[in-house]
């Protein structure tokens, strides 16, 4: 099922991310660029230094000056984010691209890879979970706690799994139609922006 191997690159990822554990290293992407498993890695590798991000940009001792550079890194990591899940999903509309949908086929409120983007951020919660779920210098309350958390994350693992499975056979059987649209960010584009377009008046 796609969906597995979805899970299994994302686990790949952040496991090779965190042998160095370090935000600003360079990504080894091991797979070749024209296969999927290249982009499905390269979004998983932005997710996973996102999520390393939103924790320092949170430390209330940090410098101001170096939490608006994390903040505009941030806004970046973003709009790459945004642009990978594109590929992604121009990679199923050119796989399915012959498909005729039947009369009456209906579109879904996620594309595929929207689901899979949702499918990489909770790769990373259930790895950071288990960790917690583990720590040594952690309280009983707090390891059943992050345990129990962890039950219900996997329980969704498996239910988002099915729901991606079946929505990529719905658009190959013709059940579904696939339609997308760009997600059009302003706040990143000078001429949509007010307070970017402004400065060059």
């Amino acid at each position: 099922m796609f969906s597995k191997q979805c899970f299994e690159i994302f686990e790949k990822s952040i496991a090779d991310y965190h042998i160095n554990d370090l935000v600003d290293q360079t990504i080894s992407n091991p797979f070749d660029k024209k296969q999927i498993e290249h982009l499905l890695y390269h979004k998983n590798w932005i997710d996973t230094v996102q999520w390393h991000l939103e924790d320092l940009i949170r430390d209330p001792e940090i410098d101001p000056i170096e939490a608006l550079k994390l903040k505009r890194t941030i806004d970046s990591s973003n709009q790459k984010r945004t642009d990978l899940v594109e590929f992604i999903d121009g990679y199923f509309l050119n796989k399915y691209k012959n498909v005729n949908p039947k009369n009456g086929a209906t579109l879904n409120s996620e594309t595929p890879a929207w689901a899979i983007d949702r499918l990489s951020i909770l790769s990373l919660k259930i790895f950071h979970m288990k960790e917690e779920a583990h720590r040594k210098d952690a309280n009983k309350q707090h390891l059943d706690s992050c345990k129990e958390k962890l039950t219900i994350l996997k329980e969704q693992k498996i239910d988002l799994s099915t729901a991606i499975d079946q929505l990529i056979f719905d658009i190959e059987s013709g059940n579904k139609c696939m339609k997308t649209y760009k997600q059009m960010k302003m706040y990143n584009d000078e001429e949509l922006n007010p307070v970017l377009y402004n400065l060059k008046k």
